[in-house]
């Protein structure tokens, strides 16, 4: 494309675009939700955001805001030009940001769950260093599920069937599920050998989750046993929780492989019975709408995919 087609695109785009300004503005109200915090966000008044907000309507003819009695909601107009608009900050801020720092380090935010986290990343940081020296992490944990959509994320990494409608996934594996206890632990209690063992043992149990997290309950019931009673030991909130407890002696867990196999490794856990459940459901990485799957970000996945990766600190 020659300098005078340049010029003719510009000229058109401006055209189309006349104020970067007011998507500037009317990005900070939609995601703010608010007048008054995107005027205090810009540090200029009220009036002046509401009148670039109104010229940008006025331009495209529509109403990009329902303004309620005392809330804003956008129209179908306004959502669809937040999703471009707010996707297309993301891009230059980050291409802003690799030409700024040159070969400085880049950073990329994987969102996990806390348990992923705390047993399956952090345990492998110092071979993430090796295999990307440039790459600083930034771990966003969640409980549940968040659309990816329009949010400040490379990766996330979820367990489920793969089917998520704000992103593209990938396998990351499968997994298989067990019961686990100290060493500590075995050592003053009859050794498990059957299910009907396992019924009165020191049972610790984690809720249920919506991604399809087991509890002793739904395991026994993947084995064919519905059990009368169960004895529990104790009963955790979080997973991380229940393999502390576990690792401290209190009782028999459920072990994910995945997220254990440190821990097998160095006889910090032990694993219990031939019984095994290995669910339809698997671990995948999910690269968000619209995100482009970079070298970097690939490299990333096959370092959360490795299983040979150094554990030791």
């Amino acid at each position: 494309m020659n300098t005078e087609d340049t010029a003719k695109k510009s000229k058109g785009y401006r055209r189309i675009i006349p104020s970067m300004t007011a998507l500037l503005v009317f990005e900070a109200v939609a995601r703010l939700n608010s007048f008054t915090q995107a005027a205090r966000e810009l540090g200029v008044t009220q009036a002046a955001v509401s009148k670039q907000v109104k010229m940008l309507e006025e331009n495209l003819g529509t109403q990009l805001f329902h303004r309620l009695h005392r809330d804003i909601r956008l129209t179908g107009e306004g959502s669809a030009l937040f999703a471009v608009v707010s996707k297309s900050m993301q891009q230059i801020a980050r291409v802003f940001d690799t030409i700024s720092e040159g070969s400085a380090e880049q950073e990329l935010v994987l969102v996990t769950t806390a348990a992923f986290s705390q047993l399956r990343v952090m345990p492998r940081l110092a071979a993430l260093r090796a295999a990307l020296p440039n790459v600083q992490l930034r771990l966003a944990t969640q409980m549940f599920t968040g659309d990816l959509r329009n949010h400040d994320i490379d990766l996330a990494v979820r367990y489920g069937n793969g089917k998520w409608e704000d992103g593209h996934s990938m396998l990351l594996f499968h997994e298989e599920i067990f019961p686990v206890c100290s060493p500590a632990w075995l050592a003053s209690h009859p050794e498990p050998s059957s299910l009907e063992d396992l019924f009165q043992a020191d049972l610790i149990d984690s809720d249920v989750t919506t991604e399809g997290w087991m509890n002793w309950q739904s395991w026994f019931k993947e084995q064919a046993q519905s059990p009368p009673r169960l004895h529990y030991s104790l009963r955790c909130n979080l997973y991380s929780d229940t393999i502390q407890a576990a690792l401290h002696g209190h009782g028999v867990a459920l072990g994910w492989g995945r997220l254990l196999d440190h821990l097998l490794a160095s006889g910090e856990l032990v694993r219990l019975t031939p019984f095994v459940v290995k669910p339809k459901d698997a671990y995948y990485v999910v690269l968000p709408a619209g995100r482009a799957a970079t070298p970097t970000l690939l490299r990333l996945v096959e370092w959360l995919r490795d299983e040979r990766s150094d554990t030791r600190p």
